[in-house]
């Protein structure tokens, strides 16, 4: 019997420290309050659909499973599905009798724990609206700051990404941005390598795209040599596995589904993304896209739930969008940041886990387009609730690069958007009357009260990039753009920030044990990357 995973509990609180911009970053994330913002905040408040429409989906959703159903089904879903009720048709598609998939959305879990892989004062819960902001990706380009051209992504990429967003206060997951381009040709050195690299440069729980079944049972070992004994990482299991399942319109990809098995087998959650495009893969109607993805990811749920009742999945239902003129995918539309919170919106009217993608841009660098498609993508997202906000920062050119400057500002955006789903408290104390009547009696302003100095972190939030200087000083200091201060930024960061979250003993019988190309003097300061 495979090794059952503990239920989710609430994360261990770690006592406040006093002093200085760490010291409100480890309130922050021992989910403090009184902070301008913290990771979990409830959201939900922006609802695109109404009653009827969230009824008429999920019957359309369930007329698609019972009667049209999914094509290819591998046998391992076959095996469990077909006792169940689930009927494989003379067309070979797996339909699924509404009734069963009522079930099953019924028993599936509601909230787990995001678990740190070296510090359970970073441990995080999953449920309810509570939103969680993540990187996410697997691009396969990163974009040179210096020339402005793509170039192929490598594995000290992915090691500077992890020790970038271990730094980003707003990232408070680390979904893999990208591959390792230079070892696709070798699928297990590839897998072991990003997860090495991950686990290297951050601190936070982190997630793999993984579509070889085979390599999950290595990683496991790799993950249980870092925790100091076997069995470990099954305790705590800071690593998400994820992966496409279906390939739109509703039938099965096999290497990612044998996945999605698997990881239920042994009780993870599992991190789901279905990705139909209205116009390509999914009906042009927005509805229509809903209904599909809808019914696409209720697949995943079902068997899920069959193989485990009551494992953990993320929703990844992620309709995406085509520009209809050219059928070009266009993650920073105005219809992309619609479907996604419609999307959230939808399941947690159903208490399903969500994971929803925002964040992306149609522009190829970091510019005004991709400034504003990025900001209302993920705000949408946020304000609609969604517990897993895959926000994408620092993605450019609809999902083919990654911007380590993008990062940056992102990480401000992400802030920001926080800021809004936290809102306004209204009290007597905040309605302020006696303040206001100080001022206007005495000195005339609010700058020396008490108050102002007690709500300099509690109620606002300040940019790590973001530009607040007067005109003249800005001028004075050259008139430098965003971006250039993000670049000025990421230096800083990647040339000083080499964390030792691996024990050395530990890494030593990684090292013995793996093909790990991650070489030791590239996680060292004098390297050569960040070091101009």
């Amino acid at each position: 019997m495979a090794s059952e995973v503990p239920p989710a509990h609430a994360s261990g609180r770690a006592r406040r420290k006093g002093g200085g911009r760490e010291a409100r970053r480890a309130a922050r994330r021992a989910g403090a309050t009184g902070l301008a913002v913290r990771p979990g905040m409830e959201g939900g408040a922006y609802k695109p659909l109404s009653g009827r429409d969230i009824e008429r989906i999920h019957t359309t959703a369930l007329d698609v499973l019972e009667k049209i159903g999914i094509g290819e089904p591998i046998p391992e879903i076959l095996h469990y599905a077909l006792p169940k009720g689930c009927t494989l048709g003379d067309d070979g598609r797996l339909r699924f009798p509404r009734a069963l998939v009522e079930d099953m959305i019924a028993i599936s879990a509601g909230e787990y724990v995001l678990y740190s892989p070296s510090d359970p004062s970073r441990d995080l819960e999953v449920k309810g609206q509570q939103v969680l902001m993540s990187t996410s990706g697997e691009a396969v380009n990163i974009l040179d700051y210096r020339t402005q051209k793509y170039r192929p992504t490598k594995l000290t990429d992915l090691y500077d990404a992890a020790r970038l967003g271990d730094r980003m206060e707003h990232i408070h997951a680390f979904g893999q941005p990208f591959i390792a381009a230079e070892w696709s040709h070798d699928l297990y050195v590839h897998d072991m390598n990003i997860a090495y690299a991950e686990l290297a440069g951050t601190c936070k729980s982190f997630s793999l795209g993984i579509a070889v079944v085979d390599h999950i049972d290595p990683l496991i070992r790799l993950f249980d040599l870092h925790l100091g004994r076997e069995g470990a990482f099954l305790e705590r299991p800071f690593c998400i596995f994820g992966g496409c399942p279906i390939v739109s319109p509703l039938r099965f990809g096999k290497e990612n589904a044998e996945v999605m098995v698997k990881v239920a087998q042994l009780g993870l959650v599992g991190d789901i993304a279905v990705a139909g495009q209205a116009g390509a893969t999914a009906p042009a109607p927005l509805a229509g896209a809903l209904a599909q993805s809808f019914a696409e990811t209720l697949a995943c749920l079902v068997v899920v739930n069959l193989i485990r009742p009551g494992c953990a999945m993320n929703f990844g239902m992620w309709p995406f969008i085509s520009d209809l003129r050219t059928g070009a995918f266009s993650g920073g539309s105005g219809e992309e940041a619609l479907v996604t919170a419609a999307t959230a919106q939808l399941c947690n009217h159903y208490g399903l886990i969500t994971s929803v993608p925002s964040g992306m841009t149609d522009s190829k660098t970091m510019d005004a387009q991709a400034g504003y498609e990025k900001a209302i993508t993920t705000l949408a997202a946020v304000l609609a609730g969604g517990n897993c906000v895959n926000a994408y920062p620092g993605i450019v050119g609809s999902l083919l690069a990654q911007s380590f400057e993008g990062m940056v500002i992102d990480n401000d955006m992400m802030g920001m958007v926080l800021r809004l789903l936290r809102g306004i408290e209204v009290s007597d104390e905040t309605l302020a009357y006696e303040g206001i009547e100080r001022a206007v009696f005495g000195e005339g302003h609010f700058l020396n009260q008490t108050q102002t100095l007690e709500l300099m972190q509690s109620e606002y939030l300040y940019p790590e990039v973001g530009d607040r200087r007067t005109a003249d000083d800005w001028e004075e200091a050259g008139s430098p753009t965003v971006y250039e201060l993000a670049h000025e930024k990421v230096k800083q960061i990647l040339s000083t920030h080499y964390p030792k979250h691996i024990d050395p003993k530990a890494d030593a019988a990684i090292r013995d044990e793996f093909p790990i190309k991650l070489a030791p003097e590239d996680m060292k300061p004098g390297n050569g990357r960040w070091d101009d």
